[in-house]
């Protein structure tokens, strides 16, 4: 299970051109947004990715607004493992057990999670809060995550995973953000 006090929340390439295209993109947007507020609740540290965003754009306005006062890190890379800067930041972070969130799940979620399951991570793969442009591509992916190793999660689950008691003085943001 997950330990709030072990866990960071890395979100992947949530960029305008792409995040445009993506397999029902509104509600994608909408489980984001809950995601990210309730780790921000939670005091996760997010680690926020960018691929080429000269090229794809920044991160769209509905999660880019949440993350105030931080920086994305910019790849090019497909996994973020291969970021120095990434390795840099979950080290500071001192956190082991990381929720996967962002676009697209059968590339960069994809190559990330195993790349980090390889490290020997646990990887939960926030499954409400990835898509691909097809709803076949997310599924392939979504199956040869879970082969892999990576556990498969929602938003909802995740959270009150975290939060494990409605006695905790932020069930009632995180019961809010969820209604």
């Amino acid at each position: 299970m997950l330990d709030r006090n072990n866990t960071a929340l890395i979100l992947i390439d949530i960029q305008g051109k792409l995040a445009s295209l993506m397999h029902d993109r509104e509600h994608l947007y909408r489980q984001l947004r809950i995601l990210i507020q309730g780790a921000q609740a939670l005091n996760l540290p997010i680690v926020w990715l960018e691929q080429y965003p000269r090229g794809l754009g920044p991160t769209v306005p509905e999660v880019a607004e949440l993350l105030p006062g931080q920086q994305p890190l910019s790849k090019t890379c497909f996994s973020a493992c291969a970021l120095p800067d990434f390795a840099a930041q979950l080290r500071q972070s001192r956190r082991r057990q990381l929720l996967l969130a962002g676009i697209e799940t059968h590339i960069c979620v994809y190559q990330t999670a195993c790349d980090l399951l390889h490290r020997g991570f646990p990887v939960q793969v926030v499954t409400d809060a990835v898509s691909s442009r097809t709803l076949e591509n997310k599924r392939i992916a979504l199956e040869r995550l879970k082969t892999a190793g990576a556990e498969l999660t929602s938003v909802e689950m995740c959270l009150f995973e975290m939060l494990r008691d409605a006695r905790d003085p932020v069930f009632k943001t995180i019961a809010g953000l969820v209604k």
